[in-house]
């Protein structure tokens, strides 16, 4: 066994410094951000802030609403095909609303199905969802999705290391989502005892995608506004949020 004493930090042990700005109001703040990917032709032009995919967050009115405002959604597993189908044939061309699945053999048909159903390039975006992605079948799931969808943006996660990150990249990952156990409704860390400080994760795993042109998505932890900016600001890519969106953003 090897134990770790190295300073590890989470959200709650730091603030952001103010510093001197050019700016006269908040109103003029643009924090729209646009990437290119590692494995993906496509440009992302939007807010980097995704709705988690969780049952009563990843809904078709949440990608609509929030697509609206240039914000983005990584759906739930659990629509039916003909949902899915109607869903995507209906969106806008430009749209970041994200295809979510497991790596079940059952996961990956329906995916193969609700795409031969769809208009071609329907589905931009594909967001690989495991509980703990430290597993060869998850890494090889990745590369066959890669290989079934060369377009496409793949997210794929949770790790919360550096050498994980990179192997995903390198699997044909375009950003890598970070986090295990540090959302408020999960209970990973207090069933299992896996995890690892949230800020650091995001610190390391950062440096490890962009040093191979890839991204992160920061994954859980984020019930703040100020959570959320950190995680964007650090990471320099992207925050998951699902705490902020458990009300109808109509509300």
């Amino acid at each position: 066994m090897h134990i770790e004493n190295t300073l590890r930090l989470d959200f709650k042990d730091v603030l952001i410094r103010p510093k001197r700005s050019t700016l006269t109001s908040r109103s003029e703040v643009d924090i729209t951000r646009e990437f290119k990917f590692r494995h993906s032709p496509i440009r992302y032009k939007a807010i980097p802030i995704i709705a988690a995919n969780m049952d009563t967050t990843g809904t078709f009115e949440i990608a609509r609403t929030l697509g609206r405002h240039d914000l983005s959604t990584a759906l739930c597993k659990h629509y039916a095909v003909d949902e899915y189908v109607a869903f995507f044939s209906e969106l806008e061309a430009k749209h970041t609303a994200f295809y979510s699945l497991g790596i079940t053999e059952a996961d990956w048909e329906k995916f193969l199905m609700v795409r031969s159903r769809c208009p071609k390039n329907a589905i931009q975006y594909l967001c690989i969802d495991v509980a703990n992605g430290y597993t060869e079948t998850f890494v090889s799931f990745v590369k066959k999705a890669r290989e079934a969808c060369p377009d496409a943006v793949i997210m794929a996660g949770n790790v919360v290391t550096g050498d994980m990150t990179e192997e995903l990249i390198l699997a044909g990952a375009d950003i890598v989502k970070v986090g295990i156990g540090p959302g408020s409704v999960c209970t990973t860390r207090k069933m299992t005892g896996v995890g690892y400080p949230q800020l650091s994760a995001i610190i390391e795993c950062a440096d490890a995608a962009h040093g191979l042109s890839g991204r992160i998505c920061a994954d859980g932890g984020l019930a703040t506004s100020l959570r959320r900016l950190e995680a964007v600001l650090i990471s320099s890519c992207w925050a998951a949020c699902l705490p902020v969106m458990m009300n109808p953003p109509e509300n």
